[in-house]
């Protein structure tokens, strides 16, 4: 292939990508391109900027870049920008850019800060530029801000990895050097996509803002972490230089100069800096497609031959003839319900190896996500203790009561059981969720049907909607139920003549021993149960009680008629009554 027809290739699939983007196909086709990953003040709109030499990115704090933007480079005598969503409109003030690519962001995500796979296909033909065309994604982020949705990183994530996985995505992976390379966030998710450092570039941006005494040329010289494609080091325009309008080609001189006059980079000036960066880019990008066009001409051949068997098959059929879209639209409406079903159910094919999604998702939710709930809300054993000593006063209001009554246990475990609605109510949020996502999943295939996907979306959606109140009823019924009533002569309680039995036991254990001190045994599942208080001797016998919530029991020596009194006993006074 001739030089001519090696600088054809960049543009030839640029317009791949603008007619892949039109037609809503542009991440299902695995097209040569270069990624631009970092995290989120790593400095990749300055190298962008550097590129064309002009301020056109939105800047500020937080996400700004809440759309992948695929910037194309076009080497032209005259400079401007256009934009594929404003066909034949021709902007050179650049200004004017930034403003109509945040005016585009906006209407697709909103202006909630929230985030969008939707790219926005932007041209820029300058003079200055060689023909290049890079992803710009979003920058990773840890926190979310203003109103962001909470899983704002778990978004931005899954956005680049619809990138970053393919095998003909080159990633230029940009990290600031004033900050330890190990936690580079661009170089984490190279790692992880491109274990082998194949098709990952490295650039280094903020060399100037490093610690005294300190350099990155370990880095640069491809020692401490090697990429096939090495690091190439860039000086960009500080906040303050920004904030100024410092030009950008006086910024080009003073990092030219700052590399050759940096001891550190010196030897490596000439690999350094923007210029050599988009140059060498240029060089692979080129390299890069020119390795894939064979692969990616077979792929788009076969996908059009299916294509055109399809339209043949449309042909056949008279355009007035109604059931071959009756039969079109049921076949796609159970092809739905059947990956929906298998997607709850669980199946073999196509199985989701990245993350867990659909039945297993809802398996997690209910067997460990709802139980850790009800494990973060277990009570203070400290203030139950408390809560239980107060209800049975108030209870009692002016009597000191002798009996536990059964209305401070009610009170105290209703409040409890209670504490359990929040949990449930959260679960059943989660699943609805859940569901709501693998409908979205499931209609992706409809794509070239967006109002057909629209009202399917709608219905289930709304189905699965009025589900979620019946359900949320349903599960505040049955802790209703539960609430309702205690039933104290179930097998967890424990029963008077099981108490009898085992105090006997336990006092036959002490006789062994000898007398033992006064003691208490607490509430255990609803029963107060005091024995072996003040052990009396009595001739040879012994005498003792058991009192329950429900019960006292008395113990008599038949002999003498006399019986113990607990309530004296309480108080330290050992008087007996005698029987009559």
């Amino acid at each position: 292939m001739g030089n001519q027809g090696m600088e054809d290739l960049i543009p030839m699939v640029n317009k791949l990508q603008d007619a892949f983007s039109a037609i809503g196909q542009n991440s299902n086709l695995d097209l040569p391109q270069i990624a631009v990953v970092g995290g989120q003040s790593a400095g990749k709109s300055s190298v962008l900027e550097n590129f064309v030499g002009k301020d056109f990115l939105p800047r500020g704090s937080g996400i700004v870049t809440r759309r992948p933007l695929v910037l194309q480079l076009i080497n032209a005598p005259t400079e401007y920008a256009e934009f594929l969503h404003c066909k034949g409109k021709k902007f050179t003030d650049f200004d004017e850019v930034r403003a109509e690519i945040e005016a585009e962001t906006d209407r697709i995500t909103g202006q909630n800060k929230g985030i969008s796979p939707v790219p926005i296909n932007l041209r820029v033909y300058s003079p200055h530029v060689l023909n290049l065309t890079l992803v710009d994604l979003p920058g990773m982020t840890k926190v979310p801000v203003g109103d962001q949705p909470a899983d704002i990183e778990a978004q931005i994530r899954d956005m680049l990895m619809q990138f970053v996985t393919k095998d003909n995505c080159l990633l230029l992976a940009v990290s600031p050097a004033n900050s330890d390379l190990a936690n580079s966030d661009a170089l984490k998710i190279a790692k992880e996509v491109d274990p082998q450092g194949q098709r990952t570039i490295g650039v280094i941006t903020k060399l100037d803002l490093m610690d005294e005494g300190t350099d990155a040329r370990d880095i640069l010289e491809n020692k401490l972490l090697p990429l096939r494609r090495g690091y190439i080091g860039v000086v960009n325009r500080s906040q303050k230089d920004i904030d100024g309008k410092k030009d950008i080609t006086a910024a080009m001189n003073a990092e030219r100069k700052f590399f050759l006059t940096h001891p550190a980079y010196r030897h490596l000036a000439d690999r350094m800096g923007t210029p050599y960066l988009q140059k060498v880019l240029n060089q692979q990008l080129t390299n890069h497609i020119r390795d894939t066009l064979p692969a990616l001409r077979a792929k788009l051949q076969s996908q059009l031959l299916s294509i055109e068997k399809e339209v043949d098959e449309y042909k056949n059929f008279r355009p007035d003839d109604p059931s071959r879209k009756t039969k079109a639209l049921l076949q796609m409406v159970q092809q739905f319900s059947v990956d929906f079903e298998k997607r709850i159910e669980g199946s073999g094919d196509q199985v989701d190896t990245v993350e867990l999604s659909g039945g297993a998702k809802i398996n997690r939710i209910f067997h460990e996500r709802f139980p850790f709930e009800l494990v973060k809300m277990e009570f203070d054993e400290k203030t139950l203790r408390k809560e239980i000593s107060y209800a049975i006063k108030n209870i009692h209001g002016i009597r000191t009561g002798l009996f536990t009554p059964d209305m401070a246990f009610e009170t105290i475990v209703k409040r409890q059981i209670a504490k359990i609605k929040e949990p449930c109510q959260k679960c059943v949020d989660m699943v609805i969720s859940e569901l709501v996502n693998t409908v979205r999943q499931c209609t992706k295939k409809l794509a070239q049907y967006p109002l057909l996907r629209e009202e399917l979306e709608r219905i289930v959606t709304q189905h699965i909607r009025n589900r979620e109140s019946l359900t949320k009823d349903q599960v505040m019924l049955l802790i209703d139920i539960e609430l309702a009533y205690m039933n104290t002569n179930h097998e967890d309680f424990i029963g008077f003549a099981n108490a009898q039995q085992r105090t006997s036991s336990q006092i036959s254990k002490k006789k062994a021993v000898g007398p033992a001190q006064d003691e208490i045994s607490v509430i255990r599942k609803g029963w107060l149960t005091i024995n072996n208080i003040g052990i009396m001797k009595g001739g040879a016998k012994e005498y003792w009680f058991v009192l329950t919530a429900e019960t006292l029991s008395w113990y008599k020596d038949d002999e003498k008629k006399r019986l113990l009194c607990p309530c004296c006993l309480l108080q330290g006074s050992h008087h007996f009554h005698l029987l009559e």
